[in-house]
């Protein structure tokens, strides 16, 4: 009688499964099409597989996923983070259903060959019908030959409809449902009233001797369907290295392609090359997200596991997302460029560009020269060996151009197109140096010249004030009155100094209003100079530079960006940020250049062998010495394997 109460309730609870619950992002199964989290299939599995077949014998995968939910997230933002995450490729369509909310989405590419429309008809006709009536297998039925009808020109047709169960991932009562609790007491009460009649009889009886424990029972075969409901997690360090790589990664790709532009644009048109800066576009937005998350992570360790493994998720799919836009426009710009038809056309141009840098360069370090007397080395640092890296990226530029031409005499247009590409990735980078070392030139003699007005105003608010902020100006003074100086330094002090004294005097007035006005516009100006030099140095030694201090600079680049509005406003909080994008900077270039020490670079100057590694320290070339090109991480290393 006990063994069948227990038996009864047994099946009570083992008719109410917990729900399976979704992963953000989920790992689709290996080896197939279908993901089934939830058992909504059920016998009409192989029914789904061979409508998947079919719809693959024209070239397009779908995949199908059926989840409990979509973890809280949007269903077009889940499913298109699951497609980021198992690499789904342009011809490959995800639709994941989400059966408690009998909601779905569908993530596809852009350049999968469905229209916008084409996919919406195919939701709106051969799947949302099928859910609505719980029908599982049908919405997958009618997807796949919905989009089979669209490849071949036919109407798309509504599934035949099988009802099923309305929620295959869970119970189907809730806790507040007399169905549920009723059964649920009931079963309570007989198994707390047995418990109690076994343990009375228990202690009636002589208790005998234990016999030895058995070994443990080792299960030797898992369930059908458990493995995959209950997939490892990658550990945490392991996805927090994934996240760095995939930061710096689609960073490479995201400079990469925008070098490359100027260049399309001046072969083609603005109108030709709009498509590729839009994708440039969309994949920094992607990449500045990335790396805003990080950033986060970064300012304050969290301990939750669970938030943490989120937010490197996110990044994983970002940086996934930024690529596979670049990616899926590689192709056409190789068309639109076509490298290797016009290879005596591409070279006659980077050969002009490369005549016209040489002068700049000797101008760059002309206008170092000329401030280096009144300015100390620590000024100077940042930009002195600019020049000098400007001439070995210009002289493998050089170098490259030579080959070029010796590949079109020889009927090689492939081989020369490669050349000519590794030729425009170092004359931007070169043309990027010498620019770099005109304004940091420029800055210091600026800086100078700001700090007679920053001095009148410090004057100003020392003339009401004193204290600690009268200190400080009266070292400014002194440090500013030294023969070489570091411009920049002394302004910041001399504004610190205004800053204290203002805030010493009670009471607020139109010209202390216009002195915070002004030291806020100076700031700006630091702060615009600081993120310039960090990520001309990035850019140009990207191929050692790691994942911290690029996220340094995204976070200091935004922080610019709220101080100086596109409309050149000046918002109250702009000396804040202002400085907060200036600190940042610093700490990125500080970064940036460690990883550079560690990296090596040969020291003789104007060597074949010194000019090499600042094409591989500059990110031109990559390893196996292929040139960089527009694209994401499948493609940017694609033209010397192509012969394109």
């Amino acid at each position: 009688m006990l063994g069948a109460l227990f038996a009864l309730y047994g099946a009570l609870l083992l008719a109410t499964p917990p729900a399976a619950r979704a992963e953000t992002p989920l790992d689709l199964e290996a080896g197939g099409r279908v993901t089934d989290t939830v058992g909504a299939l059920g016998r009409r599995r192989s029914q789904v597989e061979a409508a998947l077949a079919r719809l693959a014998a024209q070239r397009v995968q779908l995949y199908v996923t059926y989840v409990r939910d979509f973890s809280g997230r949007a269903g077009h933002d889940w499913a298109d983070a699951t497609a980021d995450r198992n690499g789904l490729g342009p011809h490959d369509v995800l639709l994941a259903i989400a059966t408690y909310p009998r909601q779905f989405a569908v993530s596809a590419a852009q350049d999968s060959g469905f229209r916008a429309e084409q996919l919406a008809q195919v939701a709106s006709v051969a799947i949302a019908p099928a859910l609505k009536e719980h029908d599982w297998a049908g919405a997958a039925i009618g997807a796949a030959d919905g989009y089979r009808s669209v490849l071949s020109g036919q109407p798309v047709r509504t599934p035949v409809i099988v009802p099923g169960r309305s929620d295959p991932g869970g119970s189907g009562l809730l806790p507040g449902d007399r169905r549920f609790w009723i059964p649920a007491a009931c079963g309570t009460l007989l198994i707390l009233a047995g418990l109690y009649l076994r343990g009375r009889r228990a202690r009636r009886r002589p208790r005998p001797a234990l016999p030895p424990p058995d070994p443990p029972l080792v299960a030797t075969t898992t369930p059908p369907g458990l493995a995959r409901m209950v997939q490892p997690l990658t550990p945490l360090p392991e996805l927090d290295a994934e996240a760095a790589r995939g930061l710096v990664g689609t960073d490479d790709a995201v400079r990469t392609s925008a070098e490359e532009l100027p260049f399309a644009l001046a072969q083609l048109g603005e109108d030709a090359v709009r498509p590729f800066a839009e994708a440039v576009a969309y994949a920094r937005q992607e990449l500045a997200g990335a790396f805003r998350l990080r950033q986060r992570l970064d300012d304050a360790p969290v301990r939750d596991d669970d938030f943490r493994r989120h937010a490197l998720d996110e990044i994983c799919s970002r940086c996934t997302s930024a690529n596979r836009r670049l990616d899926a426009e590689a192709a056409a710009f190789d068309r639109l460029r076509g490298l290797t038809a016009h290879a005596t056309l591409v070279l006659d141009r980077a050969e002009a560009v490369a005549r016209s840098l040489a002068p700049r360069i000797d101008t760059a370090r002309a206008a170092l020269d000329a401030v280096a007397g009144r300015c100390t080395p620590a000024a100077l640092a940042p930009a002195e060996g600019y020049p000098a890296e400007a001439r070995d990226r210009l002289a493998f530029a050089e170098a490259a151009l030579a080959e070029a031409h010796a590949a079109l005499d020889g009927g090689e247009p492939e081989r020369a197109a490669v050349s000519v590409r590794a030729a425009e990735g170092a004359l931007s980078q070169a043309r990027t140096l010498a620019t770099a070392a005109l304004r940091h030139a420029y800055e210091l003699g600026g800086a100078a010249r700001r700090m007679a007005s920053a001095l009148v105003d410090a004057e100003a608010a020392a003339a009401v004030s004193d204290g600690p902020g009268a200190r400080l100006l009266a070292a400014a003074r002194r440090e500013a009155a030294c023969e070489r100086i570091d411009p920049r330094a002394v302004l910041r002090r001399i504004d610190e100094a205004a800053a204290a004294l203002d805030e010493a005097c009670p009471g607020t007035d139109g010209e202390r209003a216009a002195r915070a006005r002004a030291r806020a516009g100076r700031a700006v100006l630091a702060a615009r100079g600081e993120v310039a030099g960090a990520r001309d140095f990035v850019a140009t030694h990207r191929g050692a530079v790691g994942s911290r201090a690029r996220t340094r600079l995204a976070e200091a680049e935004r922080h610019l960006s709220l101080a100086r509005p596109p409309d050149g406003s000046l918002p109250p909080s702009a000396a804040a940020d202002a400085e907060r994008a200036e600190a940042l900077a610093r700490a990125a270039r500080r970064l940036a250049e460690r990883d550079v020490d560690a990296y090596g670079v040969p020291p003789e100057p104007e060597s074949p062998s010194r000019a090499l590694g600042g094409a591989l320290l500059g990110g031109i070339v990559l390893a196996g010495l292929l040139p960089a090109t527009f694209g994401g991480g499948a493609t940017r290393g694609r033209l010397a394997a192509r012969g394109e």
